[in-house]
């Protein structure tokens, strides 16, 4: 039997060979295929039950190996919608069902999973890769908070973002030790301009002129109201008073008189800043105040915290005299269309707005697996979960990277050598098969 059970032995040989050259070839043809994981091909010998000193080197059978957790190669692209996974973790992707509702896309209630990471934008504003698997994951909040635990298609169709008023100033400044404009007297004015006790702390009518020449300018910038108006914000410092080294200045922002409510008056925050010696802030320690009811030419703001940090306000000399602003801005603005998207570095899907502002509109969601090489793979580089592959783990560890893609895992120098081993051993296993063809007709020569 050993001639016919060659033969058999052969033909497995030329069957897992075949199987080999199968995963080689498809490997090739995806060398250039986004996201693409290639299949190794594994060898297992079959030996038949015999008795220690009868046993024969029997067949083979071929299997593939998958190459899931092998990262490729992450390059860079134009395109701000394109995306890549660094380490681990998969894209959570749905499938169309070719149908609408309402029109609105339906899509196949099992999730699948993905490293192409190719997305543009459809013209119903989902974010779908080369191969036609729509981007899944959470909306978020203006805030930036998650909508969502669980992950759905995203859609960004026609998204517009209301108005929103300004609630924080973040104000850094270096004030003059010695500023130009001297100090403010309160005596020279017909109402003092100091917070009470003593004064309104408001600034109005002829002590205007009197008061711009005490003070010195602090900067100015556009706030916006609920409805995203824009209101002109302006700020002027006054030194109220020096003494060995440590001086108090007092704080104004213009706002409109209360008896008119339209003309121009100056309103005194009612904080005292004292700085030592070395110019360092001693007075107020909180590092902010808040502007109760701020309005400008009629137009109420609301409460704004004027917020300075730790070590935004100093007091060192200038040659100028001058207040030298580091820092003035502030989180309000008017409302405003999308106009594009890209990916954050931290995995946020971002859009940018006609009104300046770039916003998170949602968080890309990346699930792994225990058994990640057990996935089902799919058409178009998509994998189904499996019983070996276990349930999908939210929340992988991998990193989203925008404008970039990860290419094909798959080493050509690495297959060619594998196609010439394989074309070999094919070869191989056909000489047996002719060997055994051989011996077989000697023997039926004897025969006859």
């Amino acid at each position: 039997m050993g001639i016919f059970d060659a033969l058999t032995t052969a033909v497995a040989g030329l069957q897992a060979q075949s199987f080999a050259l199968q995963n080689i070839s498809g490997d090739i043809a995806n060398s250039q295929t986004v996201g693409y994981k290639e299949t190794d091909t594994s060898f297992q010998a079959l030996v038949s039950q015999a008795a220690q000193n009868e046993q024969t080197a029997g067949g083979v059978y071929a299997s593939s190996i998958a190459s899931n957790t092998v990262q490729g190669t992450i390059q860079n692209e134009s395109i701000p919608t394109d995306m890549a996974i660094d380490g681990n973790g998969w894209f959570v992707v749905a499938q169309g069902t070719g149908g609408a509702s309402g029109g609105q896309q339906q899509f196949n209630t099992v999730n699948y999973y993905t490293r192409r990471g190719d997305f543009q934008l459809d013209n119903n504003g989902y974010l779908v890769n080369g191969a036609g698997y729509y981007l899944m994951g959470t909306p978020v909040s203006p805030s930036g908070a998650p909508e969502s635990a669980i992950p759905e298609v995203l859609q960004f169709s026609n998204n517009f973002l209301p108005a929103q008023a300004t609630s924080q100033i973040n104000y850094e400044a270096n004030l003059p030790s010695t500023p130009s404009s001297g100090i403010l007297v309160p005596g020279d004015f017909s109402v003092n301009p100091l917070a009470p006790p003593g004064g309104t702390g408001t600034v109005v009518g002829n002590d205007l002129s009197t008061f711009t020449a005490q003070s010195t300018d602090g900067g100015s910038i556009t706030a916006y109201d609920s409805e995203g108006n824009p209101v002109s914000v302006q700020f002027r410092w006054a030194e109220t008073a020096s003494s060995g080294g440590n001086n108090t200045w007092q704080l104004f922002y213009e706002t409109n008189s209360s008896a008119t409510g339209t003309q121009v008056a100056w309103q005194n925050t009612g904080t005292s800043f004292t700085f030592n010696s070395s110019g360092q802030l001693t007075s107020p320690t909180t590092p902010n105040l808040t502007l109760s009811n701020l309005t400008v030419n009629g137009d109420d703001i609301g409460n704004v915290t004027l917020n300075f940090g730790v070590g935004g306000l100093t007091q060192f000399a200038s040659a100028t005299g001058n207040v030298q602003v580091n820092t003035l801005t502030q989180n309000g603005f008017t409302a405003g269309q999308m106009q594009s998207l890209s990916v954050d570095g931290q995995g946020q899907i971002t859009g940018s707005f006609s009104n300046g502002q770039t916003i998170a509109l949602a968080d890309i969601t990346l699930a792994t697996f225990n058994g990640q090489d057990e996935l089902e793979q799919l058409a178009g580089e998509a994998y189904a979960a499996t019983p070996e592959s276990g349930t999908p783990i939210l929340g992988a560890t991998g990193t989203v990277v925008g404008s970039s893609l990860e290419s094909s895992n798959v080493d050509i120098s690495t297959q060619f050598s594998n196609l010439i081993v394989a074309q070999q051993a094919y070869s191989a296993n056909a000489r047996v098969m002719s060997t055994a063809d051989q011996m077989i007709q000697a023997l039926l020569q004897v025969i006859q």
